[in-house]
């Protein structure tokens, strides 16, 4: 074989090896993530075929491209909107939820959003939210909302968690960041102060009360301890008495001096 043979040989394998290189290429898919290999021609318009990949994926980058989207609990915080209740009231709500995509649901949220995980989060979930508190909260009363708060937040994340599960993903937390209408505030406050104002008269009246008995059972005791000492007042114990403290004169009683005078 001569050298020109050779050289053309090697050549030509040369440029084979370098087109299956050119047209192959390699990405990792990170841990909390799962791939979404898509082919970007086909029969059909659009993307024309979604499938799962994990780990090292070799794939052309002239007909396919690799996604990844987060399988991790993520959290997002929507700014504040106003829901109605059944009897008008206006309330509003900040809420904030944490979720995650199921596992191997990625390719099914792709094909049929093709977006990322964020730009979803911030428009369908978000419409997602706001239709769980809508139909939750027109099922109750400013009341009802009021005294059974916590039942009804438990129903928005049961509406909203059954309706992302639907679409791929889970519910992880939600928090409502409810606030009750201002003339609600300022009612209940009123309420609280009146209630507040009611304890505090009633506990003065009763202190009043206790002095009131207090009193009263000291005048009964003092009546009772003189009624005794008068019933221990003989005329024997006041002689004794009068003994006991008299300085040697003879105390003088009408016109003749005597020494005691008959006590009756």
């Amino acid at each position: 074989m001569n050298r020109r043979i050779l050289t053309a040989i090697l050549t030509g394998v040369a440029i084979l090896i370098f087109s299956i290189t050119a047209t192959q290429s390699c990405t990792r898919v990170d841990a909390g993530h799962e791939g979404i290999l898509v082919k970007m021609y086909g029969t059909e318009k659009g993307v024309q075929d979604v499938s799962l990949v994990t780990g090292r994926v070799w794939y052309n980058p002239f007909t396919e491209e690799v996604y990844e989207f987060p399988t991790y609990i993520q959290t997002q915080d929507y700014d504040a909107f106003t829901v109605n209740a059944k009897d008008g009231s206006v309330f509003t709500v900040d809420p904030t939820i944490s979720f995650y995509v199921k596992a191997g649901a990625s390719p099914q949220i792709f094909k049929k959003y093709r977006k990322d995980i964020g730009e979803i989060a911030k428009t369908t979930l978000l419409n997602y939210v706001k239709d769980a508190f809508r139909i939750r909260l027109n099922q109750y009363s400013t009341e009802e909302i009021i005294s059974k708060r916590q039942q009804f937040e438990a129903e928005v994340q049961t509406t909203l968690d059954q309706a992302l599960q639907q679409d791929g993903f889970k519910l992880e937390q939600m928090t409502s960041g409810l606030t009750y209408p201002e003339e609600i505030v300022r009612a209940v406050n009123l309420k609280n102060r009146a209630v507040q104002q009611a304890m505090q008269v009633e506990n003065e009246l009763k202190v009043a009360e206790a002095q009131a008995r207090k009193k009263i059972v000291e005048a009964q005791a003092e009546a009772e301890a003189n009624r005794l000492r008068q019933q221990t007042l003989t005329p024997l114990l006041i002689q004794q008495q009068f003994i006991e403290k008299w300085n040697g004169s003879t105390p003088l009683y009408g016109n003749s001096p005597v020494f005691f005078k008959n006590v009756q």
